[in-house]
């Protein structure tokens, strides 16, 4: 929703704000892989009950997740395998941030609150798969109540904020029904192909 929403807007701030990442020695690939290994870092605070620090870590390497794309196409160097790689990295960056979470949870006692992060889990990956596998025959396939931005903006939020068990079950509640609209989006579409 706040791609399809703010994406040009977004791609003109992003470039005013931060000029030296499109700097020609600067590929979009490096900057992919540096979010993730950022966000990864995240997890593991959130594994240690570190959520503040882990938010703002989170939010670090949103940013060159949000940012790679833009300089790919800036400097003409967007590629089909640049694409895969940003993609499969916010596959493994979504799981291991709520990993992180089930395991504070569940150490912590609050197994409830580990199954809750593994719903979370759950959706987020059916939500990008149902994305994916529905592209292999739609065009232009998106939609949905929580796509992945409004999912990390709700994880950063309520780790900086102190609301984390909120924002967690907001993200597992709106990602299974995302997952779950997008099922039903899917079916009238290709059923409506001729």
């Amino acid at each position: 929703m706040l791609k399809s929403r703010f994406g040009i807007e977004l791609d003109a701030t992003l470039r005013r704000a931060l000029p030296f990442l499109f700097h020609p020695r600067v590929h979009p690939n490096a900057l992919t892989l540096l979010g993730a290994a950022i966000s990864l870092l995240a997890a593991a605070d959130f594994a240690a009950g570190e959520l503040r620090r882990g938010a703002a870590l989170a939010a670090v390497g949103g940013v060159f997740d949000l940012v790679d794309g833009v300089v790919a196409r800036a400097q003409g160097r967007a590629t089909r395998f640049g694409a895969f790689l940003d993609s499969t990295l916010d596959r493994l960056v979504d799981v291991a941030l709520l990993l992180g979470l089930a395991l504070h949870y569940a150490e912590s006692g609050e197994r409830a609150w580990a199954w809750v992060a593994g719903a979370a889990t759950a959706g987020s990956v059916l939500t990008s798969y149902a994305k994916a596998r529905a592209e292999l025959w739609l065009r232009d396939f998106s939609g949905g109540w929580l796509e992945r931005a409004e999912r990390i903006l709700l994880l950063i939020a309520g780790g900086l904020l102190g609301l984390m068990k909120p924002a967690l079950a907001i993200v597992a509640i709106g990602s299974v029904a995302t997952a779950v609209q997008r099922i039903i989006i899917a079916k009238r579409r290709l059923e409506a192909e001729p």
